[in-house]
């Protein structure tokens, strides 16, 4: 397409948005959300982000917190992860090859694109260490490299865990290493023809025997035809030592974080839900999920609500949709999650932390920032409360993008930055 027409084109797309339904102020949060009707439009409400330097700024955290820029200057910072010793490992790229459909598509691509990095991906994982737990990583050397798109990272019986976007590796690692010692090992294939969603969020096992991958849908809503949606939309289980896999739960139209329970085992994911039905539709969500359950994709939404653009349609499916377990708002773009500890604090202690990488479909944005949903008896309970925000303000500056959030069992909270291509570390103040 030549750059007048395509200029034109956006014009002309930013002007129908602007006349469309631009949403509620607030989210609708928790187990019970309110469903507005769907609104079917020509398109969707976008909002450029405006991206901007932080200066001698910085994100604001709750009282009796502070935070730090530990890394900065990195290659698209996507996940975390602590190792036993303290070292942080920073998974860096970008993914995705997926063809536009339709000039939606083509318009769509270039309003994110201009709230995302200009920086060229690292496809590489970085060791950050602070040797004398001052707080400062002294330490930022690359572990690893030439990796396709990394996202997903674990740890367990000295391997390290890297999903990349075509694959599941593994590296040998002891205790202070900084550099990975050979080639990784592949451990199992993942879908990536066409990569509509690249990433692939991972968590292992307590024991380290299982692997957990998402993989998301090749669409929005099957477009492309259920064939590009095979072995996607879903969480794979796979073996660590021998790569077999297995669908555990289906439906999930693209797990973007996941994570174990301490005290239950249980696993929990964030999903992005589907787009073009509105501003307030459909939620983004936090839920358990139950091996063999199915969770609507792309037949219904939350639960039993029937998507009709899905043709032909699933009854049976829809009648055995699970509904999630609680509701993150709409289209706020939910990319990290963790279980917290104790060590957080008194007000932090029993909950999950999630990063909201932040809207770009609707004109009154949404996300770009950490939140704590707190739990009660092993459950999502109550509203949320914002614990790290300030990544864009009330002109539509964006300083920075919220993706990976790590607890550190030492008392910190590890987000990773993928705008500003930071690393931050929040913290308790002494």
């Amino acid at each position: 397409m030549k750059p007048l027409h395509t200029l034109a084109l956006i014009s002309t797309t930013l002007m129908l948005a602007a006349c469309s339904e631009n949403g509620s102020d607030t989210s609708a949060y928790g187990p019970d959300p309110k469903l507005p009707a769907p609104q079917r439009g020509v398109l969707p409400s976008m909002e450029i982000a405006e991206p901007t330097a932080w200066g001698d700024q910085k994100p604001a955290v709750p009282k009796g917190f502070t935070v730090t820029a530990i890394a900065t200057g990195l290659k698209i910072p996507r996940q975390t992860l602590v190792l036993p010793n303290g070292d942080i490992l920073v998974a860096e790229g970008r993914g995705g090859n997926a063809a536009k459909l339709k000039p939606k598509d083509v318009i769509a691509g270039y309003i994110k694109a201009q709230g995302n990095t200009k920086v060229k991906g690292g496809n590489r994982l970085t060791l950050l260490r602070d040797a004398n737990g001052d707080g400062v990583y002294e330490l930022n050397t690359v572990f690893a490299e030439n990796l396709n798109a990394p996202y997903g990272l674990a740890y367990a019986n000295n391997k390290l865990y890297v999903a990349n976007q075509d694959e599941l590796v593994s590296f040998d690692y002891q205790d202070n290493q900084t550099r990975a010692s050979g080639a990784p090992t592949s451990i199992a294939k993942l879908p990536s023809q066409i990569n509509h969603h690249w990433t692939k969020a991972m968590t292992i096992s307590p024991d380290g025997r299982f692997l957990y991958v998402g993989i998301g849908s090749n669409s929005n809503i099957t477009e492309r035809g259920m064939e590009a949606e095979v072995d996607r939309a879903m969480v794979w289980q796979i073996d660590s030592k021998t790569g077999a896999y297995k669908p555990y739960a289906t439906g999930l139209r693209n797990p973007t974080a996941m994570a174990i329970q301490p005290e239950t085992g249980q696993l929990w994911t964030v999903v992005n839900e589907r787009d073009e039905l509105g501003p307030d539709l459909v939620p983004d969500y936090l839920t358990s999920v139950r091996e063999g359950g199915f969770y609507g994709w792309p037949y219904s939404y939350w639960g039993q609500n029937v998507d009709t653009r899905v043709k032909p349609q699933d009854p049976n499916k829809v009648a055995a949709a699970i509904k999630p377990d609680y509701s993150l708002g709409s289209h706020v773009a939910a990319l990290g999650l963790d279980f917290s500890k104790p060590s957080m604090g008194e007000n932090f202690t029993n909950g999950v932390f999630i990063g909201e990488h932040g809207s770009w479909n609707r004109a009154k944005p949404v996300g770009y920032k950490v939140i704590f949903v707190p739990f009660v008896n092993g459950r999502p309970s109550g509203e949320p409360v914002d614990f790290v925000t300030g990544f864009r303000d009330a002109a539509g500056k964006t300083r920075g993008r919220p993706v990976g959030v790590t607890v550190d069992p030492r008392g910190a909270l590890i987000v990773a930055d993928d705008l500003a291509n930071t690393v931050w570390r929040v913290v308790r103040v002494p």
